[in-house]
């Protein structure tokens, strides 16, 4: 199979700088859309990196990266690349049995395993992943997300006043919760409401600065000035002190790679794909339907791939193409790559001369943040839509969700596209038929062959398949013929005008059949077959087997040759 990789990798930054189209007046719209979208990422950034176990500065880190290469090379005009939200569960989860090498390597897989998509171009595949599959995961991860808050959510401490140790389990997790509650701290619980509130309320005020980074900025001088009274609250510095002296940009290093890391590390590197896919086609496509533009899916994949085979060696984490902050970028008149250029090096900026003053920014403000964005995440009112569909859909919803929330994202969504497959399986199974044809249907389905059919006689019998005829159909010719209470004919035609493929199990199958009919001396006639349903029965072989002069293209030609074989009789 020659592979064709023309049109595949057209990155959307290199077409404008080709275009020379670019002017003064959209440079100054994309420079605003550039800082605002700065600007919602940093609380963001910081948040996702801590809840998903690395440090704040890792979470910059990411979003300076991925946001600067998915732009230049990526297939959106407005695409804004980082640290996503549904990336947490998985993240901590990989920290929690690889250690963060084992994370490094997973990422680095996984932007491997997008280019490969990217290059043979499952891009406009991944776009049609059953719904049900990711409602159910998003929601999982959301509910997720909000469990692991509510520990810096309300301040809890052990009983003794030590740092609480929350299990990794959903259930033991909310067991440790009602055990320790008592020990709430009044003054996190409050920053944290407060941001809650300002997260859902200030939009209706401007949607130019984010709600979070007012939010981080109100705690943070309350936590300062609570300091000065003697009063502790937990800080990003009472767990990073290194960040209050200044941090540096970290130096480019090798990873630790072998084959057995690769092999214990393929399946969370699958997910971790497979959500960055998911995630960046869909913020893609939301952002078309906003600016009336078209990406390019697999160029995107390949984009998202390159970040994530660069982001492990400057210590980074997974990501993806962030919905909220690319319609912020839209919103606020980005309109080409150059927007989530100016984000990353305004991001830069950030991380280069204002880090220190993370050091003073309250877990519970970020735990706030996080409840906001599993909130938005959830997608409660399509979880409650899918539950009227038809009760596949729900299967398929349910169990996603619970093994997302009670297992892990890796599980959930392996079992998900399972399940998925298999009923889509069952689907196209009854859709797809196989049936004999009665002398008065023929005449009304093909009025023009009448005079033929007159001229056939009772010793012809005509199966019709519609639909793919594959494995899921392929024994039902047995079925048909065992039902059959005719006497048995001397010419079988199998009429598959409307069979769009053929596998190698309806293959094998058809070929039984012909070797079955032969022992009975029944002669298999082939009609209406397609150009690439031939092209399958003349490569295996099987053109030859029953003789190329018993394939024909039209039902009028397999009757005269039907007419021809029985004449006789």
């Amino acid at each position: 199979m020659k592979l064709n990789f023309k049109g595949v990798f057209e990155p959307k930054f290199f077409e404008l700088i080709r275009s020379r189209n670019y002017s003064k007046e959209l440079f100054f719209k994309d420079l605003t859309a550039g800082i605002i979208v700065g600007v919602v990422a940093i609380p963001l950034a910081i948040a996702f990196a801590i809840a998903s176990g690395v440090s704040p500065q890792q979470g910059l880190i990411t979003a300076i990266v991925a946001g600067a290469l998915i732009s230049i090379l990526g297939g959106s005009h407005v695409q804004i690349g980082g640290p996503t939200g549904a990336f947490i569960v998985i993240i901590a989860g990989i920290i929690a049995q690889y250690g963060i090498n084992g994370l490094m390597i997973a990422t680095l897989i996984a932007g491997v395993l997008l280019i490969l998509m990217g290059l043979l171009k499952i891009g406009d595949i991944i776009k049609f992943m059953p719904y049900p599959i990711i409602v159910g995961f998003t929601s999982g991860i959301a509910l997720t997300i909000f469990s692991t808050q509510m520990k810096d959510f309300f301040g809890l401490t052990a009983l003794d006043g030590s740092e609480l140790v929350v299990p990794s389990e959903f259930i033991d997790k909310w067991i440790c919760y009602f055990k320790h509650f008592s020990t709430i701290d009044p003054w996190a619980t409050g920053m944290a409401v407060f941001t809650v509130a300002i997260g859902f309320l200030w939009s209706k005020v401007t949607k130019i600065v984010p709600g979070s980074l007012i939010a981080l900025i109100v705690c943070t001088i309350v936590a300062i000035v609570l300091k000065n009274y003697g009063i502790e609250v937990a800080t990003i510095g009472s767990v990073y002190p290194e960040l209050a002296g200044g941090v540096a940009l970290p130096k480019p290093e090798p990873l630790a790679i072998d084959a057995k890391a690769i092999r214990e590390l393929l399946s969370p590197a699958f997910t971790i794909a497979i959500l960055c896919a998911i995630e960046s086609l869909l913020s893609a496509m939301v952002a078309d339907g906003a600016t009336g533009k078209k990406h390019n899916s697999n160029t995107e994949l390949i984009g998202q791939g390159v970040a994530n085979v660069v982001l492990p060696i400057f210590g980074g984490i997974p990501a993806t193409g962030a919905i909220a902050r690319t319609m912020a970028n839209i919103n606020n008149g980005g309109r080409t790559p150059v927007a989530g250029i100016v984000h990353a090096i305004f991001l830069l900026l950030i991380y280069l001369f204002l880090m220190p003053l993370a050091a003073n920014i309250p877990f519970a403000c970020l735990a706030g943040i996080l409840v906001v964005v599993s909130y938005n995440m959830s997608e409660w009112r399509s979880f409650k839509a899918i539950l009227k569909n038809p009760k596949s859909d729900v299967i398929v919803l349910l169990i996603t969700f619970f093994l997302t929330v009670i297992f892990d994202l890796t599980i959930a969504i392996e079992v998900g596209l399972l399940i998925a497959f298999v009923l889509f399986i069952k689907r196209v199974m009854e859709t797809s038929s196989i049936k004999v044809i009665e002398d008065e249907l023929q005449r009304a389905e093909d009025p023009e062959s009448q005079s033929v059919y007159e001229k056939v006689n009772s010793s012809v019998q005509i199966y019709e398949i519609d639909g793919p005829f594959f494995f899921g159909i392929a024994n039902k010719f047995d079925e048909l013929a065992n039902e059959s209470k005719k006497k048995k004919p001397s010419v079988r035609i199998i009429r598959m005008r409307k069979v769009p493929f053929i596998d190698s199990t309806g293959l094998k199958n058809l070929r039984s059949l012909c070797d079955k009919s032969r022992k009975e001396k029944i002669q298999i006639i082939l009609s209406g077959v397609t150009d690439e349903v031939n092209q399958v029965l003349v490569k295996s072989g099987f053109a030859d087997e029953l003789g190329r002069e018993f394939i024909f293209d039209h039902i009028s030609k397999a009757l005269d040759k039907a007419n021809e074989l029985t004449s006789n009789e």
